[in-house]
């Protein structure tokens, strides 16, 4: 018997990459809504003689320089991003399908102008171009998620032109055809479903980076504004004080690293799952 067979024999086949990363976004989620009944102090009062407390029984991740408990903070903040990460897919998934389907299915002009448009967009630095969004329109929720939507659609459009290249030659879309559908029709009932999948475990494998880049705009004052509890913002605000109080900001960095773990660990399993080239 060899090291791998021994190696897949014991080891259990629920602990695999899906279930991991599902179990640590379900942490995540019930943390973000279950946040007031796991710490009784507020997250954006100050207490300033408590200001860089080291973590003790009273407050488990210290406190920040205005006296904030960084424990109540980490957790309040996985709302906004949470809810940002959401706005982002819910508004680049359905934009990056139908760019993508619309240039595969019609071809000629149609595919030339919308592949250009996604070549440029795609070709622009996304966190640059989020900033002078996010500039332009201010900082906040809704505006941080308009700007890293905007540069986040073009991976999912050029996916699923591929899928509707080549689903247009099938016989699956010919006998449709030969049934009289066509149009719009043919698109949102039978082409959609057949490139959805592969869209959900992008936008899966997309999440990571997306609350990277979030942080990113938090970390520059782009995202949610002080006082609210961003994690971004927390880096920041302790890096002013990380050779001498480090916890300050490691605590926030670890919740990024958790979440940003958690998500990929997700899109890797629903790859595994979802796509055949894929399967195990």
């Amino acid at each position: 018997m060899t090291a791998t067979t021994m190696k897949t024999s014991w080891w259990p086949k629920w602990l695999n990459t899906f279930n991991v990363g599902l179990f640590l976004v379900a942490v995540l989620v019930l943390i973000a809504l279950f946040a007031p009944l796991l710490t009784h102090y507020d997250p954006n009062i100050q207490n300033i003689a408590q200001r860089l407390q080291a973590p003790c029984a009273e407050h488990l991740f210290g406190t920040d320089r205005f006296g904030r408990d960084l424990f109540a903070r980490v957790l309040y903040g996985s709302r906004p991003t949470l809810i940002l990460v959401s706005l982002v897919i819910i508004i680049t998934v359905p934009i990056g399908l139908l760019i993508g389907i619309c240039a595969g299915y019609f071809g000629g002009w149609t595919e030339r102008v919308l592949m250009r448009l996604t070549d440029i967009v795609m070709s622009l630095p996304s966190l640059v171009i989020a900033l002078a969004l996010v500039s332009i329109l201010g900082p906040g929720l809704m505006n941080g998620a308009l700007a890293l939507a905007f540069t986040s659609w073009p991976s999912f459009a050029r996916q699923a032109r591929t899928e509707t290249l080549a689903l247009r030659r099938s016989d699956y879309l010919a006998a449709a055809k030969m049934q009289g559908i066509s149009g719009w029709a043919l698109i949102v009932g039978h082409i959609l479903p057949l490139c959805l999948p592969s869209a959900i475990v992008r936008a899966a494998l997309n999440l990571g980076g997306i609350i990277l880049s979030a942080a990113g705009l938090g970390f520059l004052g782009m995202g949610i504004q002080p006082p609210a509890a961003e994690w971004g913002s927390m880096v920041a605000s302790g890096s002013r004080v990380i050779f001498d109080q480090w916890w300050v900001a490691a605590v926030p960095g670890v919740a990024i690293l958790f979440a940003s773990l958690a998500f990929n660990l997700l899109g890797d399993g629903l790859r595994d799952k979802m796509d055949p080239r894929h399967a195990k």
